[in-house]
């Protein structure tokens, strides 16, 4: 006779099991009371006197920050920003029906947008570097990992606020979400009347400021705050009907640009897997590739340098791009042409010139070593820079079709001596005015770090 072993008993287990875990996720356990949170998220509302003194100075710090490329002075400005108060004000007054709280926190948050914008613009304007930086460039366009960030940092930023003992999580939430960033941008596009930097930054400001409003209510409402009452019902009732109006108006939008944000991230993603697994040739490669999905058709655009590939390889590497979710994207490839150019053969060339002119100075084999593989870094640098560059340029220029960037070997004949100089080709849509070729060079050494570049244009 077989026995089993009881079922109460694993029941038992099971329901002590689940009132551990609820034991450690209660987000009551050491909260505040509260009407003290609501107090101090209600103190942060405000933006007047030295608060405001603060964000301008904050402003001030970002923008030198972007305008140099310091990611440690970005970060410090953002910890002295006190941009969080009333965005959590917006999302604590939906959570508990205080239309009064709404207004003030909209209102403030008006007010340091516009004051936050106005001294970014005035700081670029009269600042004498006025080429974009990837730090300022990396807050022109919104992707769906900002989204999460910011609704994830505003979950973490509210239930923070609500404990009783104040850890460093606000400041934490205002490095990750960038808040401060983004409007020194917008400032920037202001400036230098570039209202793509513009309205891309301030879309990034917007999208962060809705998701952490929104976490912020959903844990007001999670936690069952108490709602402001009224004495008049009819009015508690209207009160109720405008936060529901304001969430609705303010929600349902962004959460659409958020869906957008996702399709846009998930296409780039496929997009650069086809790129990377489809486009692999013996004998050929990649120089750039470029993902448009503002096109319709959405469009990748290659170029590639080597032997020139036949035209029915081409057409089973375009049809390969719907078995990864492509079927309304344009594949374009440029080859380099003329039966093409041995890549192999090419680097082959250039470390024998590197090797022979150095050949003299080195006199021993680990130092030989040591000056080819630095001299091969760089060139490998210069060419993981040149598509950097190139998306760079392309919003700098937006009559730009194809760039490229490269170090080649120049001889002075009359010296009798080598050198490598940096090369950039440029081709245009329509041949630019000189000014605007004399700012690209301008801009090309200022980004390359170069004292001399040499341009091509086509």
């Amino acid at each position: 006779m077989t026995s089993n072993p009881p079922k109460p008993r694993k029941r038992n287990q099971f329901i002590r099991f689940l009132l551990y875990l609820k034991d450690r996720f209660d987000l009551h356990e050491g909260k505040e009371d509260e009407l003290e949170t609501i107090e101090y998220v209600r103190k942060n509302v405000d933006f007047k006197g030295a608060n405001l003194w603060i964000l301008i100075f904050a402003i001030f710090v970002a923008s030198v920050g972007l305008n140099v490329n310091s990611t440690a002075v970005i970060i410090g400005a953002m910890l002295i920003s006190p941009l969080m108060g009333p965005i959590m004000g917006i999302g604590m007054a939906a959570g508990i029906n205080d239309f009064e709280l709404l207004k003030r926190s909209l209102r403030n948050l008006g007010v340091a947008v516009f004051i936050s914008i106005l001294t970014s613009t005035i700081y670029f304007y009269f600042s004498p570097l006025d080429g974009p930086q990837s730090e300022l460039l990396a807050r022109t366009e919104p992707t769906v990992w900002d989204v999460l960030i910011a609704l994830f940092g505003g979950l973490a930023g509210i239930v923070a606020g609500s404990r009783k003992e104040k850890s460093n999580a606000i400041p934490g939430v205002a490095i990750a979400t960038a808040l401060m960033p983004p409007l020194c941008t917008a400032g920037y596009g202001l400036a230098t009347f570039n209202f793509y930097y513009f309205f891309g930054a301030f879309y990034l400001f917007f999208i962060n400021s809705v998701f952490i409003s929104l976490s912020t209510y959903l844990i007001v409402r999670f936690m069952k705050y108490p709602k402001k009452e009224f004495l008049d019902h009819k009015k508690e009732k209207q009160v109720q009907t405008y936060i529901t109006i304001f969430t609705i108006i303010t929600i349902v939008p962004s959460i659409y640009l958020a869906y957008g944000i996702v399709l846009r991230s998930i296409w780039e993603e496929q997009a650069k897997r086809y790129v990377k697994i489809e486009m692999v040739f013996p004998r050929t490669q990649i120089l750039n590739s470029d993902f448009d999905y503002s096109t319709e058709p959405r469009r990748i655009q290659v170029n590639l340098i080597g032997e020139e590939l036949d035209s029915d390889l081409i057409e089973i590497t375009k049809e390969k791009a719907k078995e990864y979710g492509l079927d309304q994207t344009e594949v374009v490839i440029h080859q380099s042409g003329n039966g093409g150019t041995d890549l192999n053969v090419l680097r082959s060339d250039i470390l024998k010139d590197l090797y022979e002119r150095n050949e003299q100075v080195i006199q021993d084999k680990d130092q030989r070593i040591a000056i080819l593989e630095n001299e091969v870094a760089n060139y490998a640098q210069v060419r993981a820079l040149g598509g950097e560059i190139a998306q760079e340029a392309k919003i700098n220029h937006p009559n730009l079709r194809k760039f490229t960037l490269n170090r080649s070997l120049v001889t002075d004949l009359e010296k009798k001596k080598a050198d490598t100089l940096l090369v950039a080709y440029a081709e245009f849509v329509s041949k630019p005015p000189r000014a605007e070729r004399d700012k690209f060079i301008e801009w090309l050494k200022l980004r390359t770090k170069s004292d001399t570049v040499a341009l091509i244009l086509y």
